[in-house]
């Protein structure tokens, strides 16, 4: 038996081995499972599904669940993109190779089965559900299932679980949760059937017990079941209840299910269960305390644990059995290792953007990570030592300067840093500065440590092109930002007026503000100012705010705005400022003014593309520009940009 490493003091409940059922995990860790989307269009495991769970599996956690496979060829698949399927025996060669690659990696192997139910995004075919109850407003109502039809997902969870283990998996979880088949079965509210299988929450949970007897007799009674529950829906009307979970978890331990993981929400209530920066961190752990005080087998804790010490608290509180990190490892990989080795300092940390991960990740069917540019490219975007050292100079301490300067030095370059601030994060101290954006704050100092451990040369000042000519550096990656957009309006000056970025930097404003603007930016500062009791007005030339934010941020955004008293003026373009408040024109022409003590203008962002514009005149010199100095954007984009022109060079 292989010697257990050295655990850090400060993290000793996490990484205790541990048991479920008789799977011995060697820590308390558990990697939840996220679809990749990066199977064929088979369903068959791919070299980058291998890629990527090699990378997962080398990171530490004690047990890796791989991402939710269709169990059938007829209405389980989600999508028409490249999910993982275990319908067929012809996926068990795949599964066997993917299931040997975790396990020779240091971690025990999961999968987890579902079927997708009425949350169908396909348009090969129709969705299948227990009643003809819509889900998303764009989407026809599912087909009702038969008695035949059930029957035969029954049997077809039964026969992928066996498949699972033919495989070579160690456990197997099916997804009871989150709005797919089994919850449509389990909630009131899409459950309107009048046979045996609805009514009652007896009759609504038959469907998942025939799962679990069937589950059981097809692999036997020692084979490691989990069943992910969500302990509620968060629906407004017929809600899976706290309660109601209780009494399934309940009836699921006297089935024999070894282990409950605890989740929460569905599709109409995706926020929930994939939580944004908006809503507070582990936003789902009350369930599943709730669930662990009224059973006695293990409970996993599951949703937005993005810290080794959040995650050591809920163990040592006895909140929970395990933790289950999804994103948190897609953003750092190393997480656990780290944890372990007492460098909590040094893990990169999720920031809940839902950017990389749902927005360029899943919704489009691929696979990405906001402050993890090689998620899924881990091969291909492995980082070597540079053939040949350079003298780098990076202009911007923000997101996409600081993520050049560590790459190129990892790579083992000679790098110098420019920043006039005086301090490093550029937008991102701005964007961090309110309380709903705290998660910000952790991204913010991994690049100071890491900046400071790879001892990077930092120079407090503005970088000229003179001085990066006289200083001899060959290579400059250009990532000077942007500056607030002004409108060219009368009345911009006066005294009333602050800009966005001002308020995030903590310049008071009068009691009453109108907010010019309703993207992301001018919607945050919104929020921002009536969570301080300001009376605030945001005006905006669209249809609606947030307009440019991610679906899951904006359900985020708008539950915690919902406390609040927030007047939103669509269709309103600013002709001037005046000493009492704005005015206005609407799309008629009519004329609208609107009082208030301060305006507060928060009209995008102009790109500073003209350094890099002077230093590409230069040419001994290579030269990149990346993030806003060449076109304002997101975290996503500075960062990605960063990490590929460091590798370039």
């Amino acid at each position: 038996m292989l010697e257990r490493k050295p655990v850090a003091p400060m993290f000793e409940e996490l990484f205790k081995p541990s048991y479920i059922g008789k799977l011995r995990l060697k820590n308390r860790i558990i990697f939840a499972a996220m679809k990749t989307l990066s199977a064929d269009m088979n369903g068959c495991v791919t070299d980058r599904v291998i890629m990527h769970y090699r990378e997962m599996a080398r990171g530490g956690a004690g047990l890796i669940i791989v991402d939710g496979a269709y169990v059938d060829d007829k209405a389980s698949k989600s999508t028409d993109f490249c999910e993982m399927g275990i319908s067929r025996d012809d996926h068990i060669s795949g599964l066997k190779w993917l299931a040997q690659t975790i396990k020779a990696n240091g971690a025990k192997a999961c999968l987890q089965l579902n079927h997708v139910g009425r949350q169908n995004r396909r348009t090969s075919s129709p969705a299948k559900a227990p009643s003809r109850v819509p889900g998303r407003s764009d989407a026809p109502p599912p087909e009702e299932l038969s008695y035949e039809e059930i029957v035969e997902i029954v049997e077809s969870f039964g026969d992928a679980a066996l498949r699972a283990k033919q495989a070579g998996f160690d456990m197997i979880e099916v997804l009871a949760g989150h709005g797919y088949l089994i919850t449509n079965f389990l909630s009131a509210q899409t459950n309107k059937r009048t046979d045996g299988y609805g009514g009652n929450l007896k009759n609504r949970t038959k469907f998942l017990m025939q799962i679990v007897e069937k589950i059981r007799a097809k692999v036997g009674t020692v084979y490691p079941l989990c069943i992910r529950l969500s302990g509620t829906d968060y629906e407004d009307e017929d809600p899976i209840t706290i309660e109601d979970s209780i009494v399934i978890a309940q009836a699921l331990e006297n089935a024999g299910v070894d282990v409950i993981n605890v989740s929460g929400g569905n599709g109409q209530k995706i926020h929930k269960q994939v939580s944004p920066m908006y809503l507070p961190q582990a936003n789902n752990l009350w369930a599943a305390e709730a669930i662990k005080n009224a059973v006695n087998i293990p409970v996993i804790a599951s949703g937005a644990i993005n810290t080794p010490e959040l995650a050591e608290n809920i163990l040592k509180e006895e909140k929970a059995h395990f933790v289950a990190l999804g994103r948190p490892i897609f953003a750092d990989p190393q997480f656990p290792l780290k944890a372990q080795e007492g460098r909590p300092e040094d893990i990169n940390y999720c920031i809940r953007c839902m950017d990389g991960c749902f927005l360029r990740g899943y919704a489009v069917g691929g696979l990405n990570c906001s402050v993890n540019p090689t998620l899924g490219n881990q091969d291909e975007l492995k980082l070597i030592p540079a053939q040949k050292k350079k003298k780098v100079a990076v202009i911007g301490g923000g997101p996409a300067g600081m993520e050049a300067a560590v790459v190129a030095a990892l790579r083992g370059h000679e790098v110098t840093l420019f920043e006039k601030r005086k301090q490093l994060g550029g937008m991102l101290l701005e964007a961090s500065f309110p309380s709903f954006k705290a998660d910000i704050k952790r991204l913010i100092s991994y690049f100071k440590t890491q900046i400071e451990k790879l001892k990077i040369r930092i120079v407090w000042s503005e970088a000229t092109a003179q001085a990066i000519r006289e200083n001899g550096f060959e290579v400059v990656v250009v990532a000077v930002g942007a500056t607030p957009a002004m409108p060219d309006v009368k009345g911009k000056d006066k005294p009333c007026v602050i800009s966005c970025l001002d308020v995030l930097r903590g310049k008071e404003t009068g009691n009453s503000v109108i907010v010019v603007g309703g993207g992301m930016i001018g919607s945050d500062v919104a929020l921002f100012l009536v969570e301080q009791g300001k009376q605030v007005t945001v005006t905006t030339r669209g249809d609606s705010i947030i307009r440019d934010m991610d679906p899951i941020s904006c359900l985020g955004f708008l539950e915690r705005l919902s406390k609040y008293r927030l007047e939103i003026r669509t269709g309103l373009y600013l002709l001037e400022v005046a000493d009492t408040g704005v005015v206005m024109f609407d799309r008629q022409g009519k004329r609208v003014e609107l009082q208030a003590e301060t305006v507060v203008l928060a009209s995008g962002l102009s790109a500073n593309i003209s350094l890099f514009e002077d230093l590409c005149q230069q040419k001994e010199l290579e030269v990149y520009g990346v993030g806003d100095c060449v076109e304002p954007r997101k975290i996503f984009d500075a960062i990605h940009e960063g990490y590929e022109a460091a590798f370039r060079i």
